[in-house]
């Protein structure tokens, strides 16, 4: 009987299967509307210098400085400047011109005096026609005057390549007046659950069916990791059908994930299509999680988890989630240490990795017991914790490895 196999063993024959889709370097160009969480592929430069012209920060006057030395002062009013403004103003000497926010200062000005520094004596906010203000605090040659390019210059780099667009990110994109990006390619993945009990979140479930969790749970764990959901079907066991879903996942997608039908017993859909493909289906030294399968199916990888929903999202998370996040150009997200807050049995033999959360003062707390068909309390968890395979008893204090959700 062939012994099964450890979890850094199937981790490297994943591995092999999946590394050379990371080294394929690919990146498309996409409006920024769909640009949120995606990665930069190149470094972006600005086209344009930011700001793209001399504008005032605030509302007030736009004045020379020399004018209002000594306060208060009295200035003609010679015009009005709102935001979005596009014919060129010229300020007179010993002249103000009322100014909004954001819109160009004029030439000869160098200082915007805000409005709350300011009083019209002479003239209505509705009507400047022979209007007078009085300026009763001086300013400095350049404040409240944001100049062209001080914020960023024409080829300067705005985003750096390999970052996680976030809103700020597409804010200075679009200012810089970009309505695309290059970003990393997506991989994408197709999700197969099977099992005649699936019925569709929604629809009423029959005596011996059960919702499928499984599929939503794949789908968000790869969205995640900043890949794609090519196609996502749910088959009964029937070996035509899986077959035929099968091979349309191969043909949309980089990598097949499949869910369920890989054990030793009968109505194994998975395994018993898989296998004549060359699939190899062992068992892994873990719980939950130790059904497991690897293939390669019209050159596409095909990765086979156990269908209990907590053991396709531990599989998912210590055998897929930083190979795909590692094609998004997203950092890893690997295991550290951290102290347990009450005692923990397991059971020798397997590597356990118990559902937990971690508490305010940094330690781990087991959520609930190992069983694999827990999903409620892998809902209220945050971590795993992972026992080694040949520990049965850790200590409050302990340190232990934990994976986080």
């Amino acid at each position: 009987m062939t012994p099964p196999r450890t979890v850094e063993e199937h981790a490297e024959t994943i591995a092999r299967l999946v590394e050379p889709l990371l080294a394929v370097a690919a990146a498309e160009r996409v409006p920024l509307a769909e640009a949120s969480g995606r990665v930069t592929a190149v470094a972006v430069r600005s086209d344009v210098d930011l700001p793209l012209f001399r504008n005032s920060q605030m509302d007030g006057y736009a004045v020379r400085s020399a004018d209002i030395e000594h306060t208060p002062v009295a200035l003609e009013v010679r015009g009005d400047i709102p935001a979005g403004h596009t014919v060129p103003v010229v300020l007179t000497p010993g002249t103000a011109v009322r100014i909004m926010t954001g819109a160009p200062v004029p030439s000869g000005a160098d200082a915007v005096v805000p409005v709350e520094d300011t009083e019209l004596v002479l003239g209505r906010d509705d009507d400047l026609s022979g209007a007078v203000v009085e300026i009763r605090r001086s300013r400095r040659p350049g404040e409240y005057v944001r100049e062209r390019g001080s914020d960023l210059r024409r080829g300067d780099t705005l985003v750096d390549s390999g970052t996680r667009l976030a809103a700020r990110h597409l804010a200075a994109i679009a200012a810089a007046g970009a309505e695309a990006v290059e970003v990393r390619a997506r991989l994408r993945v197709g999700i197969l659950t099977t099992g005649a009990e699936l019925v569709a979140a929604g629809a009423t479930a029959e005596f011996g069916q059960v919702f499928d969790a499984n599929g939503v749970a794949l789908a968000a764990l790869v969205e995640e990791c900043g890949a794609l959901v090519s196609v996502r079907t749910a088959t009964t066991d029937d070996h035509a059908e899986f077959e035929r879903a099968l091979q349309h996942a191969v043909s949309v997608s980089d990598i097949v994930v499949t869910s369920g039908g890989i054990s030793k017993g009968a109505y194994e859909v998975v395994r018993e299509v898989l296998e004549p493909h060359g699939a190899e289906v062992v068992t892994v030294a873990m719980q939950p999680g130790g059904p497991q399968a690897t293939g390669v199916v019209s050159g596409v990888p095909v990765l086979s988890f156990p269908g209990n929903p907590v053991s396709t999202q531990v599989s998912f998370t210590v055998f897929l989630r930083d190979l795909l996040r590692a094609s998004a150009g997203l950092p890893a997200a690997p295991p550290s240490p951290a102290p347990l807050a009450a005692a923990v049995h397991s059971v020798a033999g397997k590597r356990q990795f118990l559902r937990g959360r971690r508490l305010q003062d940094g330690t781990v707390q087991q959520v609930a017991g190992p069983s694999s068909h827990l999903v409620a309390a892998m809902a209220r968890s945050d971590v795993l914790i992972e026992v080694p395979t040949d520990t049965v008893d850790l200590a409050e204090g302990d340190d232990v490895t934990v994976w986080t959700l």
